[in-house]
């Protein structure tokens, strides 16, 4: 955030790149300058101009008659180069880079975007861009950028790493009477980043909530900390594209395969208590329902409607975006009757009927916003031949002034109910064009208040009770690293977990069938075999694995097979067969696991293992570390929760030692980042007990030690 303030307060802006050529940049960069009411003093540069724009034109910033706080450079890419030292020399505190032709282009671009890095560091100059629109700050009246409209004045801050979707949203916002404090394009992020922003936001308390167009993140850590502060008074609403980007390669075990990119991001945005929005509408149609409308105390909407069909859709919406519909009191029942048509619905959705005019739309506004069963209410008015759109919104305007609940509004059409939502949204009454978007912006309303009570809830992190030999592990890690290989087998995956109380089924390496049988004897029947190397790693493919064996000549045979099978897999080196206790089937099995994401680093799977792991792909995902609060969260957040919870299977296990479990396997997540995936699948839940029956781990060589979690958490206790 350091800096900032000259790059969005200058006293004096240079544009790099001036010109009086029709549709070029460096003529529109002058024009919004000066035509803005912007109060400081604006130095067009161009050597090739003596003035642009009636205004005296300078050959360099060198030949400035003061040190400017800001410069916008609007050149070609290859000598964005030259013009930065330029401005370091002219001691310039801040600089914009629209210009394109840097990393977008590819390794050329990637060079000079090199360049321009080793140019700024240690210099303290803060720089925008480089291929970004520039930014707009309506309360000092800057226009800073090429942007064909310039915005309204409000209290959104909106950041985007697009420049092109930056000027649709401003013609957008322009007819929806949405305003903007700050309105920046942030481009290709070389210095200045969303961390970066957010913080400097942070400052403003007129800024009532931040939008963000997101394609990647540079700095997660930065990012997470200045969000999850951000979030903690103020919502961040993200509409992030590439939602359904694959991984870049195949994943050795089930977690890698399972957390895609995306999904991590889900999990990040939700730790830091941002709200994730689906498309650009919605990004700016939130933002403005979060800062004009209070936050809903729960999920429970009551539908004022004065047709059917509306509010049926609205229902479907809220069912679909797991809200509840608002139960109405007898006493609500009673009020309605005595106020409604004849024909009324009695029930909600309440359905006014086509006639319904000012009057009964307020009558039944007033009756709900006294239920205590209700959180918000939807309005709808469906464009009828004696419909009254702009005198019924002036009636709910007037009716909810000062209420504590949510009201959002639909009026259902386009020029015929156009002035009814212009007034609406003048009298901080958010509406829109279908019922279905006036619930999705509900549940993105109330999923903010969830998040929130959730940062505040979250309790200190969790102390390890267990005390695993480090040491020990470290051993293991190291011998196959000396070896050059990266897949750590079961024996050896089990052993390491259960120094982190990892509820391990004992498992015994066999050498020979003779061992075999010995091991099973000690064990006692039933057992299950399994083939041991590091080269293979889904055994069950290549016949590698036997259950529910029950006697010694059985085992002998089947240790045979195992090796058979084994030895037809070209490469793989053979260690032998494990053996073990075959744990009768349980009601349910789990999946815990760990893989590192791109961007965010490691990240926790937990959900349904065993052989509806791929089938269901039933999970959630976890940044590390977890407290018990955050692992309640992560298996609220599955399907398999319901039967875990569920009267009719009646599990005798202590569904709180799951927490533990993930509690304790966040913990080995964070003191080993040498392992880079691990799969714990299935984890049996089996008369009362919990038992982790298969286990792999992945390495790495390019680990870094000295784990710092992306999440902000309190402390722990001394």
């Amino acid at each position: 955030m350091k800096g900032l303030q000259k790059l969005f307060d200058p006293k004096s802006i240079a544009v790099i790149g001036a010109s009086n050529e029709q549709g070029s940049i460096g003529l529109s960069l002058m024009k919004n300058l000066v035509g803005s009411g912007y109060k400081g003093t604006v130095y067009p540069v161009n050597p090739n101009r003596k003035n642009v724009f009636g205004i005296r034109c300078y050959k360099s910033v060198l030949t400035l008659p003061e040190e400017i706080d800001l410069a916008i450079v609007a050149t070609h890419a290859k000598i964005v180069p030259i013009i930065i030292k330029q401005c370091i020399k002219a001691k310039t505190k801040s600089i914009i880079v629209v210009s394109s032709g840097f990393g977008e282009i590819g390794k050329e671009g990637k060079m000079l975007e090199k360049e321009v890095k080793k140019i700024l560091r240690g210099t303290g100059v803060r720089l925008l861009g480089p291929n970004c629109l520039g930014y707009i700050r309506t309360d000092k009246k800057i226009n800073a950028s090429f942007a064909i409209r310039n915005a309204l004045p409000g209290k959104i801050a909106l950041i985007s790493q697009s420049g092109a979707l930056c000027s649709g949203i401003l013609d957008w916002a322009l007819k929806q009477n949405v305003g903007f404090k700050y309105f920046i394009s942030i481009g290709a992020m070389l210095d200045v980043d969303f961390s970066d922003l957010i913080e400097f936001i942070q400052k403003d308390k007129k800024v009532e909530s931040i939008a963000v167009y997101m394609e990647t993140i540079k700095d997660a850590k930065a990012f997470m900390k200045a969000a999850t502060k951000f979030s903690k008074k103020r919502p961040i609403i993200v509409a992030k594209s590439g939602r359904f980007d694959e991984s870049a390669r195949a994943a050795i075990s089930h977690t890698g395969s399972m957390a895609g990119d995306d999904e991590v991001f889900d999990a990040a945005f939700e730790r830091a208590g941002i709200v994730r929005v689906e498309n650009i509408q919605e990004l700016v149609g939130c933002s403005q329902a979060l800062a004009k409308q209070p936050l809903p105390k729960g999920n429970r909407i009551a539908i004022i409607t004065n047709a059917g069909g509306p509010g049926v859709m609205a229902t479907d919406a809220i069912i679909q975006r797991k809200c509840k519909l608002a139960h109405l009191s007898k006493r609500a029942m009673k009020a309605l009757e005595k106020e409604m048509p004849m024909h009324w619905s009695r029930g909600n959705p309440i359905d006014l009927l086509g006639d319904a005019g000012p009057d009964r739309y307020k009558k039944a506004i007033e009756i709900v916003l006294k239920e205590k069963n209700v959180d918000g209410i939807v309005v709808i008015l469906s464009p009828q031949a004696i419909s009254k759109p702009v005198e019924v919104a002036k009636a709910i305007a007037e009716k909810i002034s000062g209420t504590s609940k949510t009201v959002l509004a639909c009026w259902f059409g386009e020029n015929f109910v156009e002035k009814g939502r212009e007034i609406l949204r003048k009298m901080n009454v958010p509406c829109y064009r279908t019922p279905e978007s006036a619930i999705r912006v509900f549940s993105y309303m109330n999923s903010y208040r969830e998040n929130i009570k959730n940062l505040y809830e979250a309790p200190v992190e969790t102390e390890l009770k267990v005390k695993p030999d480090k040491e020990k592990i470290n051993g293991i890690i190291a011998s196959y690293l000396k070896r050059g290989q990266i897949v750590v087998n079961e024996i050896d995956s089990k052993e390491i977990l259960r120094e982190y109380g990892i509820p391990i089924n004992k498992t015994f390496l066999s050498k020979n069938a003779k061992q075999a049988v010995k091991e099973a004897e000690q064990i006692g029947f039933p057992v299950a075999m399994k083939v041991v190397s590091d080269e293979i790693t889904h055994k069950t493919d290549i016949g590698g694995v036997a259950l529910n064996i029950v006697s010694k000549k059985e085992v002998e045979s089947q240790f045979k097979k195992i090796i058979k099978n084994a030895k037809r897999v070209r490469g793989a080196k053979i260690k032998g067969v494990s053996v073990q206790k075959m744990i009768e089937a349980g009601n349910i099995e789990l999946i815990i696991g760990k893989k590192n994401d791109s961007v965010f680093g490691a990240v926790i799977i937990f959900g349904t293992g065993g052989i509806a792991t791929e089938i269901f792909k039933d999970k959630s995902i976890g940044l590390p570390p977890l407290n018990q609060n955050l692992a309640r969260r992560m298996i609220k957040n599955t399907k398999v929760n319901k039967l875990l919870n569920s009267p009719r299977i009646r599990l005798k296990a202590d569904v709180s030692e799951i927490t533990g479990i993930l509690t304790r396997f966040s913990h080995f997540v964070v003191d080993f980042p040498e392992v880079e995936e691990v799969d714990i699948n299935p984890i049996i839940v089996s008369k009362g007990k919990f038992y982790a029956v298969d286990a792999r781990m992945v390495l790495t060589r390019h680990a870094k030690k000295g784990f710092e979690h992306l999440a902000i958490m309190p402390s722990r206790k001394k």
